[in-house]
């Protein structure tokens, strides 16, 4: 019998009371996911998924310290139940202490929905997209260009148990839209990207019409060289450059010397100014329509998190405030060394403090410059200033005069996305974003566009 025909509270409850170390913690993932596929104007392929991950952490005390053993596993059956946690105790038994341990997390209201069964999406959440998109087809079809892409839902319920009492649970929905706009003979390309919670308020015919425009404007090509130009930044760009950033944003990393935000000298710069707009960077679990876990879910210990810190209750964060950094990603552990506050990652992301303008308005008011759609391949160069490089892609767009008069080819870039936030000389409105980069690993995000005034073009790129 499958440890699946339990239900998921019910397989927390007997991993957590077959333990023998002297500490537990249970986390189930029931996981559930639906999507469509297309390509040139049609329907290729849609599937519903099901799955359940089991992850066993065992503390054990010594005489040094406390070692953790983690143990995951996908579709374990009732069998494999005990010998899992069995597994993670032997781990344990056969670490070293570990150095982020610390008391586990306990006194956290348990969840009222903790017993409920898991939210489970299926091809009901496309149940109004799927015409939609039918009509984008035709749409488009009809306009001499191909639409390719994907469109994918997963919901993931999440049930946290522990030896100190905590049972708490979140569901996390997660979709993404993807669209690509060829023209037939595929010298033309457009990408587009949403991300949604449910897929109502996406789209399809807004996507192909905003691709169709795209297309439109590479119709005249002109080649450009490498050097620097002003840019305009759309949403999904600059949402990419600042989950880097924010992946790199470690408390201890930074105390210890290794990144843009240590201090020369030692310690942090938390407290300088970063930007001279009044930008604020910031998480928050319960921001509207990007609502991520209120606590932190750790499957293993590393870098900004450890899995002693389970359970442990997030809070709305500014990582950036007003321009000045107030915030560095801790644990409870590294927040003991380096004397920052308690601040452990969120799920989310959010720039603001741009005025209330559109890329479009901001586009009428270039005299001459550049305007992207997203960025790709980004790897890091240097992690002291955080350089980054990478490559622009599906459509870099010539502005004169305030408008767009044509397609340029594409380039290889190198910049630090904390120099870019120090040089902007102006940010728009903030709106919901899809990262394209990072779309596998962090969808939730709004961000604004913004300008830079000479963003670093290194050389040319042959990529469409």
């Amino acid at each position: 019998m499958s440890a699946r025909t339990h239900k998921p509270h019910e397989v927390v409850e007997q991993a957590l009371a077959l333990s023998r170390a002297d500490g537990c913690v249970v986390i189930a993932d029931e996981q559930s996911t639906a999507n469509l596929r297309w390509a040139r104007n049609a329907l290729t392929t849609n599937g519903v998924t099901r799955g359940r991950t089991l992850t066993v952490i065992a503390t054990v005390d010594g005489r040094e310290g406390t070692a953790s053993g983690v143990v995951s596993r996908s579709a374990v059956t009732a069998a494999e139940l005990e010998p899992l946690v069995r597994a993670a105790e032997a781990a344990a038994r056969g670490a070293g202490p570990a150095e982020d341990a610390q008391p586990l997390v306990g006194d956290v209201p348990a969840s009222p929905d903790f017993t409920d069964a898991p939210a489970e999406t299926s091809s009901a959440v496309f149940a109004d997209f799927a015409p939609a998109l039918g009509e984008s087809f035709a749409r488009a079809r009809a306009g001499g260009r191909e639409l390719y892409g994907f469109a994918n839902h997963e919901l993931v319920s999440t049930y946290l148990g522990t030896s100190t009492g905590l049972r708490l649970r979140h569901d996390q929905p997660t979709g993404t839209l993807e669209m690509n706009a060829k023209s037939p003979d595929g010298t033309r390309s457009a990408w587009a990207g949403r991300s949604t919670r449910d897929f109502k308020d996406v789209d399809p015919g807004a996507l192909d019409a905003e691709l169709a425009v795209r297309l439109g404007w590479a119709e005249r090509r002109v080649e450009l060289p490498a050097g620097r130009y002003e840019t305009l930044l759309p949403p999904t760009a600059v949402a990419d450059l600042l989950i880097y950033q924010f992946w790199s944003a470690s408390g201890r990393d930074a105390a210890e010397g290794r990144t843009v935000f240590s201090k020369p000298g030692g310690g942090t710069r938390v407290g300088e100014k970063l930007s001279g707009l009044p930008l604020t960077l910031r998480s928050d679990p319960h921001e509207p329509g990007l609502e991520c876990a209120p606590f932190v879910v750790a499957h293993s210990s590393g870098g900004d998190q450890s899995v002693f810190d389970n359970g442990l209750p997030v809070r709305a964060t500014d990582w950036v405030g007003e321009g000045v950094l107030r915030n560095l990603t801790t644990t409870r552990h590294s927040a003991g060394l380096t004397g920052l506050p308690v601040a452990p990652a969120l799920g989310n992301l959010v720039l603001d403090g741009g005025r209330d303008r559109s890329l479009e308005e901001m586009v009428a008011d270039t005299g001459r410059g550049l305007l992207l759609t997203c960025l790709w391949y980004i790897r890091e160069v240097d992690p002291a200033t955080l350089l980054l490089t990478g490559l622009t892609r599906d459509g870099v767009y010539l502005v004169e005069n305030g408008e767009v008069t044509g397609q340029v080819n594409n380039f290889r870039f190198n910049e630090s996305p904390v120099g870019l936030l120090g040089r902007a000389t102006e940010a728009g409105r903030t709106e919901k974003t899809l990262p394209r980069e990072w779309s596998d690993w962090f969808t939730r995000a709004a961000m604004p566009a913004l300008r830079i005034p000479d963003f670093n073009m290194s050389s040319v790129s042959q990529g469409v």
